[in-house]
Parts: C-alpha cells; sequence; structure tokens
C-alpha cells in the first residue's frame, strides 16, 4: 500500500480535507482518505484525482509551433488545410506518443478525443490512459453522406477490433450537410455519446445567422457549399438537426457542447429542454490562440449544464496543460481550486460514463493521484 499526505486533498466528494492522506494499494485502487496526526509533517501541495481531457485532437500533435495566433477562426481553418498531412507516418506518431505520455505524466486519467482517422489507434489501445475516440466527419455535399458514413463506420470497426472505444461525431455545423449533421449524429449516439463544435466564435455565428463574414467568405472564396442561414445560432440549428434525425425528445445519451464561446442564457435552456445529458467543454487556451475570446462561464454556469475542460490540440495551443486551463479559467473568472476541479475531474468522468471507476478520490475506484505543486501538476499514481 502506498500512502501520500499534502497540505490540502480534493477528494471531491466534500469539502477539501487540510493536512490530510490519501492511502492507495498498489494496483491504484484508493483505500481512504483523512486527515493527519497534528504533528505529523505532510508533502507540500495539494493532491487531487487525476484529470479527464474532455476534448483533444491528439492525432494533430505533430502541427506544434506551426500556426500563427489571432487569426480568427478563418484564418485557423486556412492553415490547418494548408499544414494537414504534411509530415510523415513516422513523425506523425512520434508526436502523438509523446503528447499522451506527457498528459499522462501530468496527471490526465482519461481523455475524450478527436479523431479523423486511424493515426492514433495504435497509441491509445497501448497506453494505461483510458480514451474514448470519437471519429469525426466532415462533407458539405449532401451527395456525400453515404460516403461519408461508410468510411466512418469502416474506422469505427477497426477501432473496436484493437479494444477502443469509438463511434461517429459530427464536426461543426458549417462543414458538414444538413443531411450528415443528422446522420452522423444518430450513429454516434447509438453508441450513447455525442462531442459537437459549437459557437466557437463570432464568426461561426455571423455565417450562420446572416449568411456573411469572414467564415461565409472563406467558403465562397474556395468553392465550398456554405451552410444553411437559419437566422438562429449553431447551437440551435444542431439541436433541430438532431429532431431531423427522428431522435426522441429529449435526445438520450452524453452529448458533449465543445466551446460554446457565444452561448446565451437562451440557447443553453434550448440545450437542456432537447438533451436529456448535456455537457459543456471549455478550451479556454485554445479559444485565445485563435480568436482572442473566452468562454461565457457565468452564463455556463447559471445554466447548471456541467462544465468539462480540455486542451483542444497543439495546432491551437501551445501545449496539452489541464493545470494551466484550470489556471486561466481561475484568473479570468475567480473561481475556486475546488470548482475547476471538479469541472476537470468529476465531470469529465461523468461526460465518458466513468464516474464509477475515476473522478473522485473515493474508496475502491482507480482514478489516479495528481499533486499539483508551483504551477505543475505531477502523477504520483
Amino acid at each position: 500500500m502506498k500512502r501520500f499526505t499534502a497540505e490540502t486533498i480534493y477528494t471531491l466528494t466534500g469539502e477539501p480535507l487540510h493536512h490530510a492522506f490519501v492511502e492507495v494499494e498498489e494496483d491504484g485502487t484508493i483505500v481512504r482518505a483523512g486527515e493527519c496526526p497534528a504533528t505529523e509533517k505532510v508533502e507540500e501541495g495539494v493532491l487531487c484525482p487525476g484529470f479527464v481531457n474532455a476534448h483533444c485532437h491528439v492525432e494533430l500533435s505533430y502541427m506544434k509551433g506551426l500556426f500563427r495566433k489571432g487569426t480568427g477562426m478563418a484564418g485557423f481553418i486556412d492553415q490547418i488545410n494548408a499544414l494537414r498531412d504534411t509530415s510523415s507516418m513516422e513523425d506523425k506518431q512520434r508526436a502523438l506518443k509523446e503528447a499522451m505520455d506527457s498528459m499522462w505524466a501530468q496527471g490526465v486519467q482519461a481523455m475524450a478525443d478527436i479523431s479523423n482517422c486511424a493515426d492514433s489507434f495504435p497509441a491509445k489501445a497501448a497506453h494505461p490512459m483510458y480514451t474514448r475516440t470519437f471519429l469525426e466527419v466532415f462533407g458539405a455535399q449532401p451527395s456525400e453522406c453515404d460516403d461519408v458514413m461508410r468510411y466512418v463506420c469502416g474506422l469505427q470497426e477497426q477501432a473496436h477490433a484493437i479494444g477502443l472505444d469509438a463511434a461517429p461525431t459530427p464536426h461543426s455545423c458549417y462543414t458538414m450537410s444538413p443531411e450528415l449533421v443528422s446522420a452522423s449524429s444518430a450513429a454516434g449516439l447509438e453508441d450513447g455519446f455525442l462531442s459537437f463544435h459549437s459557437e466557437e466564435s463570432d464568426e461561426e455565428e455571423e455565417m450562420m445567422m446572416y449568411g456573411r463574414g469572414p467564415m461565409w467568405d472563406n467558403r465562397v472564396a474556395n468553392g465550398i457549399p456554405t451552410p444553411p442561414v437559419t437566422g438562429t445560432s449553431s447551437l440551435e440549428y444542431f439541436l433541430m438537426r438532431l429532431k431531423a434525425a427522428g431522435l426522441p425528445t429529449p435526445v438520450q445519451g452524453h452529448v458533449l457542447l465543445v466551446h460554446e464561446c457565444c452561448l446565451t442564457a437562451e440557447g443553453a435552456a434550448a440545450a437542456k429542454a432537447a438533451l436529456a445529458q448535456p455537457f459543456l467543454a471549455v478550451c479556454p487556451l485554445s479559444n485565445l490562440f485563435i480568436h482572442k475570446m473566452l468562454p461565457p462561464i457565468p452564463v455556463m454556469k447559471e445554466s447548471g449544464i456541467p462544465i468539462c475542460i480540455g486542451t483542444d490540440s497543439l495546432s491551437s495551443n501551445d501545449q496539452l496543460d489541464m493545470l494551466a486551463e484550470m489556471e486561466c479559467l481561475q484568473e479570468a473568472f475567480g473561481l475556486s481550486l475546488q470548482e475547476v476541479l471538479t469541472w476537470a475531474c468529476l465531470n469529465g468522468a461523468r461526460f465518458l460514463g466513468k464516474e464509477d471507476v475515476m473522478g473522485t478520490l473515493e474508496p475502491g475506484k482507480k482514478p489516479g493521484v495528481v499533486r499539483i505543486l508551483n504551477h505543475k501538476s505531477v502523477r504520483v499514481c
């Protein structure tokens, strides 16, 4: 049995423990946590459960350091189209394994990861980190829908064959035909989980609501079909496409709305009415990297929808560091460490349906144990 001590321990089952310990079996199972005798010397820093990275694109790790910052979404999309597949498979595999190993060392216990291909499958299958892979699909032409769905279902079979949890998921309202949004959403929800890029920027909302702005102009200039102009937010458009798929209301399954930088109280209420188990994933450092804005955390908190935290990718972030994301949110919104840890650990576990295994330092669970000290997080178990 291993015993770790700290000035403060966030079990996330109640109030933090001070001058405390946590005991762990050799296999990582939590035995108990409690306060140490006053005379016992404890280690510096705090202990908490392992993190859950609720939104990542680990297969893009080879793009680290290649992107200009502050270009807005239209500029970012141009860069990713130009730089995708410019590295060898060997370099891609090395970069994504290094990224996963780094996250694991920093205390990431599980990851909700976006994949457009099978590049990341071998590393995920061999890694101690739990991953659920969201097989993201694109296709703006309605005629492409059946072929895209056949391709992504083939990817899902490859993932299942090596023991990975994986299912289709739509990318966003503007990169897909209405038919493909509905078809991929229905396919993903057969597995019980969906992840959707939603309301990431003002540019996206301007395009969807009014048929104008940099993203609209970018698609027209490149001969790419434009999305339907709905006069509503991209979130409300997505909810309409779920209804069009014939899914019951409220839609069953865990649905993660990623980014939501333009979320309003009305949009949050619509999501709660339409979705049985909605979650929000915020990636603040990525949002600052691309378009210099942050998600509306007060609106999110007021909505009552559980908030999770992700890092996004190394194409839109300098690092995949969950603690850095938490500190960004704390500094910007005056949040307590208890609150952001709940988002980064427990809520992420709930989204993945793994709260019986991870998310809290609770007897019987194997959540991992992380020490936070001097703005760094380190896995201790």
